[in-house]
């Protein structure tokens, strides 16, 4: 618990902020908005992937799409569950301290907000490792399960996430109510739990987006390998193929711009010596600041992540690039095992 001198529970630090300058600050019109157009965005794409789904035979493209479902549902039920506390605290703006004295709505945010920040970062490897693995050794899984297994690895995913964010609650770092005062997140503090916390959750998300770089790096230069071979005739890639890829290099980069500013704040400012944090528990205003601008740019993942799908599509890639509607793309990747020369 902070020394503020109060029965208040461990999640309030001191803040000097007006209600003036809450109200600047959080706009109710601007956090429904925000909310909105990211809900309406991720069920449009949750509308096209099931009609995807159900038109696609390909097993690997079926088991690609089985990632993006769950990308997309963790980014809808992410922007849900955060917007729904966030505009009504902006709308009303409610005393924190009065209406969670015990700190258990901010607990919860906290988790939630770790949870649904790491999981599309870690979904993204997910992907990477699929097409890294389909593409370069195509031989190498069972085509049967492929689809099962993508959905196993989703809820793999999940666990994990929900364990880093369940941390805190068993010691190891804290959540705190956060500037304006209408959000809850790590605690940016000298203490050994705040250090360890903020480091994991800053190098695995950089770590996630690094791995993410050098897997779709090399899917890329394979397909362009094939694409510009001496065998580019014969092995041609699909279409499907560059799709996946176009919209795997979308995300990426969406995850990469969005959430790579937040993850090095993260980490220079609990390795900041001397420590950003006082030990009443206060930060600057500068700092405070900082946090919510990253925070808000992090948040723009969740719109984006749908509209690369939406956007990188077969039909959209054909019209910005004709040519590879006219080309043959009756075979895959899989090199040709049985071509022999035919002696005459």
């Amino acid at each position: 618990m902070w020394p503020n001198g109060s029965s208040l529970g461990p999640c309030f630090r001191p803040m000097n902020i007006t209600m003036e300058e809450r109200r600047l600050i959080a706009s109710p019109w601007f956090a429904a908005s925000f909310c909105l157009v990211g809900l309406a965005s991720n069920l449009l794409a949750l509308s096209v992937l099931a009609g995807a789904r159900q038109g696609s035979s390909n097993t690997p493209r079926s088991s690609f799409l089985t990632f993006l479902c769950g990308l997309v549902l963790t980014d809808f039920m992410g922007l849900l569950i955060t917007g729904a506390i966030v505009v009504s605290q902006h709308a009303i703006l409610f005393d924190w301290h009065a209406v969670d004295p015990s700190c258990r709505l901010c607990r919860f945010f906290g988790v939630v907000m770790v949870f649904f920040g790491l999981c599309p970062l870690l979904l993204g490897v997910a992907m990477a490792s699929e097409r890294y693995l389909g593409i370069t050794r195509p031989f190498s899984r069972p085509a049967a399960s492929s689809q099962r297994r993508a959905w196993a690895t989703v809820g793999l995913v999940w666990a994990a996430a929900l364990a880093l964010g369940l941390l805190p609650l068993l010691g190891v770092g804290r959540y705190t109510v956060q500037y304006p005062g209408s959000w809850c997140f790590l605690t940016l503090g000298p203490e050994t739990g705040d250090v360890a916390f903020g480091l994991l959750f800053s190098l695995l998300g950089s770590f996630s987006v690094g791995l993410s770089f050098v897997l779709n790096t090399i899917s890329v230069a394979t397909l362009c390998h094939v694409y510009h071979g001496q065998e580019a005739a014969q092995q041609r890639p699909r279409d499907c193929e560059i799709e996946m890829m176009a919209q795997l290099m979308g995300i990426m980069v969406v995850a990469s711009v969005c959430w790579m500013p937040l993850l090095v704040f993260i980490a220079q400012t609990v390795l900041r010596s001397p420590p950003a944090m006082s030990p009443t528990g206060q930060l600057s205003r500068t700092t405070e600041r900082q946090l919510l601008i990253y925070l808000r740019v992090a948040t723009w993942n969740q719109i984006l992540d749908p509209w690369v799908y939406i956007l990188f599509r077969r039909a959209v890639i054909r019209r910005l690039h004709p040519r590879l509607s006219t080309q043959t793309r009756s075979l895959s990747l899989q090199p040709q095992l049985t071509r022999r020369p035919t002696v005459v």
